[in-house]
């Protein structure tokens, strides 16, 4: 294993901190690679897919964790601010999350057994070195949700009905 992580350190490529006159997305891009590569080389996550969009909800990152599906959001903000990253995720933005992940889920040709959803938090500092800090197991469904319950609904529906009512959810 070591092996393979000292392979893959070398052909990855090198991150560089944004400017002091970067902006938001160029920081929050910054953000999200730090995650990606925190998911890889500390978590030991298998990347399935980056910036994940379904009309205009978005999933920054889709992993997977030996046989769990991961749903992670990534959160940059400043070192010192005064909303932590994790605590910037409001109601409004948790239901563009939960109708992503749901659609994501419906997508699936075999529906995920076991999914969770995470936070990873990015403090970045006046250098530009983020400080990485993983949130696992956020509660985003209820805990009678199921993919297996909701992929289900294939077989009972038409797909413009579906896409409809998981539009609007």
């Amino acid at each position: 294993m070591k092996l393979l992580q000292k392979i893959r350190r070398l052909f990855s490529p090198k991150l560089r901190p944004p400017g002091p006159d970067a902006t938001a997305g160029e920081k929050g891009r910054f953000g999200e690679d730090l995650a990606a590569q925190f998911c890889l080389e500390q978590l030991h996550y298998r990347i399935i897919a980056r910036n994940w969009r379904c009309g205009h909800d978005e999933i920054d990152l889709i992993c997977r964790d030996n046989k769990v599906l991961v749903f992670i959001e990534v959160r940059t903000r400043k070192a010192g601010a005064r909303i932590q990253g994790v605590q910037s995720v409001d109601r409004r933005k948790r239901r563009k999350l939960k109708r992503a992940c749901r659609n994501y889920l419906y997508r699936l040709r075999e529906p995920a057994p076991h999914f969770r959803f995470d936070i990873i938090d990015i403090a970045l500092s006046k250098k530009g070195v983020g400080k990485i800090r993983h949130f696992p197991n956020i509660q985003l469904f209820s805990k009678h949700f199921s993919a297996v319950s909701y992929t289900h609904l294939r077989a009972h529906e038409t797909g413009r009905n579906l896409v409809c009512r998981l539009l609007l959810e």
